[in-house]
């Protein structure tokens, strides 16, 4: 057990020293450090808040509240290049750690998530 538990800490160490995380770390604290976006961020969650109370309220469905709240992120990150920048990197990392949580599944349960059991599809299993 000792071992497998330094192998998932080695694990952490080399996708906290990846390219990856440098650069959320990185653009995290330009996001910071930008008034602009900051402000754009501030009326953001303001929006987010009125809509998630106008959703309690019963004004509006969860759906149309999920669509403005989309339409509102999609306008912060249009206005700045900072926001996205980070939300850029930020999917990058998401996507190299869930590829990692899929192979420990794989190894795991011997079943690769991405499997269709139609091996015409992948040329076989591993």
């Amino acid at each position: 057990m000792n071992e497998v538990i330094e192998k998932a800490r080695e694990l952490g160490e080399a996708i906290q020293a990846s390219e990856e995380m440098k650069n959320v770390k990185n653009l995290d604290i330009l996001r910071d450090n930008d008034d602009e976006a900051q402000e754009l961020l501030r009326e953001f969650n303001m929006k987010r808040m009125n809509l998630a109370r106008d959703m309690q309220s019963g004004k509006i469905s969860r759906e149309e509240a999920v669509k403005l709240n989309n339409e509102a992120f999609d306008a912060v990150i249009e206005k700045s290049e900072t926001v996205r920048n980070y939300v850029d990197a930020k999917k990058k990392l998401d996507a190299m750690v869930n590829q990692v949580n899929q192979i420990l599944n794989f190894y795991i349960t011997g079943q690769d998530p991405n499997c269709t059991h139609d091996c015409s599809t992948c040329g076989g299993c591993h």
